[in-house]
């Protein structure tokens, strides 16, 4: 694929991302008070799913800290055996962890643009199993979920054999900030795929640029190849 084709991929990706993001926000822009969500299909399913038993929440909280452990453990894995078998696995692991620190930083600065009210002070009716983060840390989108996203994203691509646990993992880390009560259900849904959006967007980008210098590499120190 040329650089040009790569440009306008990735272009693609990131303009789809944002349409959705955009579509998922509840607002905020331009608005001096947070946005407080109470009605509509998040607001039920953030009710219902809250309302499960205390050993699901459990259980879902600790699938938020654990399935991006196990993702980063995976990426870790798949970049050294690349590394070793010098495939270009290796260049997409790189530009997953740059991904995912770019999308987190966005996700933070949208928190900031939408202002959005967490779903466990905002439905006061419903009580959260866990502590409700402190007032000002902003619900939309999920940081949780943007990470998670960007991860999993950055497995398939670097190897899609797993994309059969790269996917459910990232899901299951963005449902489990719902169980938990911290999030709705658009905050995990915009999170997940502003991480997906960039970090595919950068692999798709860069990935050349990046696998260069270890084919360089490789073809200097090939068997019988004069040296230069």
């Amino acid at each position: 694929m040329t650089s040009s084709r790569r440009l306008m991929l990735a272009v693609l990706i990131l303009t789809a991302g944002a349409g959705a993001v955009a579509a998922l926000a509840p607002g905020g822009l331009g608005d001096p008070q947070p946005e407080v969500v109470t009605e509509g299909v998040s607001a039920d399913l953030y009710r219902a799913v809250v309302g499960v038993p205390a050993g699901v929440v459990r259980l879902g909280v600790h699938a938020a800290l654990g399935a991006p452990l196990l993702l980063l453990a995976a990426l870790a894995w798949v970049g050294w055996v690349g590394r070793r078998r010098r495939t270009g696995a290796t260049a997409v692991v790189a530009l997953t962890g740059a991904g995912a620190v770019l999308a987190y930083v966005t996700s933070e600065a949208l928190k900031l643009v939408v202002d959005q009210e967490r779903p466990c002070r905002a439905i006061a009716d419903v009580p959260g199993w866990v502590p409700c983060p402190p007032a000002g840390d902003w619900s939309f989108p999920s940081n949780h979920s943007t990470v998670a996203g960007a991860l999993a994203t950055g497995l398939v691509l670097a190897a899609p054999r797993l994309a059969g646990f790269a996917v459910p993992a990232g899901l299951l880390a963005a449902a489990a900030r719902v169980v938990a009560g911290v999030h709705y259900p658009h905050d995990v849904v915009a999170g997940l795929l502003l991480g997906t959006a960039v970090t595919a967007a950068v692999v798709v980008l860069l990935t050349p640029a990046v696998r260069r210098p270890v084919g360089s590499t490789r073809d200097r120190c090939a068997p019988g190849r004069p040296a230069r």
